[in-house]
């Protein structure tokens, strides 16, 4: 494995838990910065996903919106959203790039309790990995972006990997590719996180005196952060203003999975051990 895709967190595993801490490694952190502000709504990120990773076509109707599709799904990891906002006498669409934001410390991975169905790379990239998937959804409760989405048929869950292919190949992910207008970059966070600062200064001086730059501190910062115009009003962009997505909460949870494994594993040994030493009932027994 290559030195890009080095792991760094996996579900269902004590490394899931270890702090960030004892976990970091010289290796390239990478980060995608979406200027919210220079964004046409053309939707072109959202063809080169779908072309890209080889996902469904979903049929789509007029539902009173500008968005292709009313929400995610397991075949649409990337959807742009057009919130309609009324501010006085002016109309104003909002619009976010919604896809995993890729969390330092993933909600998502933490709730997991299939080993190795959810890998945290070195370089930030959050990846679902459907061939140990158990369907359970614990993922979609444990993000507070609400990005996870089950599918029915496949009974696993997906999500934006962030073109991992592409990254370990030196390639940006499609959706950066693909943008007329370079609202989406791609590069080392330090980089991207001076560049967000940078963009934030520039809309400021033009008037938008809550710009701001959208990278949590409570899921440990974010490898998919916003240039977000109005700062002040994030949950007209439903962007949760204080997501928390920490172990802590959640080291209870992956406590109870293993003690009720035991249990589980307690109980066939005593069916296993009473069949031995007693043998089948007949029907004679109940008579």
């Amino acid at each position: 494995m290559s030195d890009t895709l080095s792991i760094k967190r996996i579900s269902a595993s004590p490394s899931a838990l270890i702090p960030l801490e004892s976990l970091r490694s010289g290796g390239p952190v990478y980060s995608k910065l979406v200027d919210i502000s220079k964004c046409i709504g053309c939707k072109g990120c959202e063809v080169a996903c779908k072309e890209w990773n080889d996902l469904k076509v979903e049929q789509t109707s007029n539902f009173g919106s500008m968005q292709s599709h009313q929400d995610l799904s397991s075949n649409t990891w990337l959807l742009m959203r057009f919130n309609e906002v009324e501010d006085g006498d002016d109309l104003h669409w909002l619009i976010k790039k919604d896809a995993c934001l890729h969390c330092e410390e993933p909600g998502c991975l933490f709730a997991c309790p299939a080993p190795g169905a959810i890998v945290q790379y070195q370089n930030g990239i959050v990846d679902f990995n459907q061939e140990n998937c158990i369907g359970c959804q614990y993922c979609v409760s444990g993000c507070p972006f609400d990005i996870p989405r089950f599918d029915k048929q496949t009974k696993t869950v997906a999500k934006c990997n962030m073109c991992i292919d592409r990254v370990e190949a030196g390639l940006e992910p499609a959706c950066v590719k693909t943008c007329p207008t370079n609202a989406i970059e791609w590069g080392i966070k330090d980089d991207m996180l001076a560049q967000a600062e940078k963009k934030v200064e520039t809309l400021r001086k033009r008037g938008y005196d809550h710009a701001a730059v959208y990278n949590p501190g409570g899921v440990g910062g974010t490898h998919m952060m916003y240039v977000v115009p109005h700062g002040d009003r994030l949950n007209d962009y439903s962007l949760p203003a204080h997501p928390v997505a920490s172990p802590g909460p959640l080291r209870g949870l992956n406590v109870f999975q293993r003690i009720g494994s035991y249990l589980f594993g307690a109980g066939v040994i005593s069916a296993l051990a009473h069949f031995l030493a007693v043998g089948p009932e007949s029907p004679e027994d109940h008579a």
